[in-house]
């Protein structure tokens, strides 16, 4: 375990049982190795002599946590639930804290139109340097954008593809470092396959070697490295001023995730445009999102429904029936706010 997660207080052992665990399942586990590193450091703080938690522990951390929002605590509480839960079950008796009640969804996804798209793509393309900098992410951003458009791939996992993950003329893309901690396959349009391969062709063209190797990020910057996430929010948000696409910050968006939120939409819309009814193709979409349960996905359709009210018609009567109306789930994983 690297140096940022050695647990150090008399929980440490129950700490690394619990992440092999999750490892184990094929979970990467990072935010839960986060939350334990700040319970480990609240421990040894407290001077914690004994393996046992006790409620009175578990309420002075509580304290400590002023600043946290809902969801966070809710999350910690999970993973102090996990934590005691394990420690209880190998001889150590611990209090089990009850998870709080569920945190609404305050959020609701900013979907872009199919010219405000047009837009940050023509603006992207146009974009340019005004110096010399061989750090720069530049290079890869229109092909970057147009798959997270184009596929729904969270930019954490467009970031961690590799080369060999990369198969263009089969037209699709393996994504192994998923959110969720599951590979998943996701389709590649003609259109897009032809936008990545262009990009590819310049990309190996870079004097680094290797640059085409199996293992290399397909994704880099002008001197073969990797970048951060953050660069393509800061390029994003430069992208948005040049269309004319107000920021309304205070997580209101738009933010470059709700590209994702975009592509399940629209994709949805060109369902119906094909034929397909939306509820039939609630499987592909999740499928393809990587979401674990359809009811994820579901709100999707709620959400293209209060958009366009005049697809609702040509759905399917039966899906009133499967799908009820009313549906209060929280998506952990996206933060998309249902319509009721």
């Amino acid at each position: 375990m690297s140096e940022q997660f050695n647990y150090t207080s008399v929980l440490a052992p129950y700490m690394r049982s619990l992440i092999e665990l999750k490892v184990s399942a094929g979970i990467s586990a990072q935010r839960m190795k986060w939350i334990l590193k700040e319970f480990d450091d609240y421990a040894m703080s407290e001077g914690l002599a004994d393996p046992h938690v006790t409620q009175a522990f578990i309420a002075g951390w509580r304290k400590t946590r002023v600043a946290d929002c809902d969801r966070t605590i809710y999350a910690k509480y999970s993973v102090w639930h996990q934590l005691t839960t394990l420690m209880s079950r190998r001889g150590c008796p611990c209090f089990i804290p009850k998870l709080p009640v569920t945190p609404k969804a305050d959020f609701t996804p900013y979907i872009f139109t199919e010219s405000q798209m047009t837009d940050i793509f023509a603006a992207c393309d146009a974009y340019r340097l005004y110096d010399v900098r061989m750090g720069t992410s530049l290079m890869a951003m229109p092909a970057l954008l147009r798959m997270l458009y184009g596929t729904g791939v969270r930019i954490s996992e467009a970031l961690s593809v590799v080369n060999e993950d990369v198969h263009l003329e089969q037209g699709y893309i393996h994504l192994r470092k998923t959110k969720n901690g599951t590979e998943r396959i996701v389709p590649v349009s003609e259109s897009l396959r032809s936008v990545l391969q262009e990009y590819e062709s310049y990309r190996n063209r870079i004097p680094v070697a290797g640059i085409d190797a199996a293992k290399r990020l397909f994704f880099v910057k002008a001197d073969g490295t990797s970048f951060h996430a953050n660069a393509v929010y800061q390029f994003f948000r430069k992208i948005l001023d040049q269309c004319g696409i107000p920021f309304r910050g205070n997580h209101h968006g738009p933010r470059v995730h709700d590209l994702r939120h975009t592509f399940a939409v629209h994709s949805l819309v060109q369902m119906d445009c094909n034929g397909i009814d939306l509820y039939t193709g609630l499987p592909i979409l999740s499928a393809c999102l990587g979401h674990h349960s359809l009811s994820s996905t579901e709100r999707y359709v709620r959400l293209t429904l209060a958009m366009y009210p005049e697809l609702e018609k040509l759905c399917s009567p039966i899906n009133a029936f499967v799908y009820p109306k009313l549906c209060k789930a929280y998506d952990d994983n996206d933060r998309l706010c249902q319509t009721t």
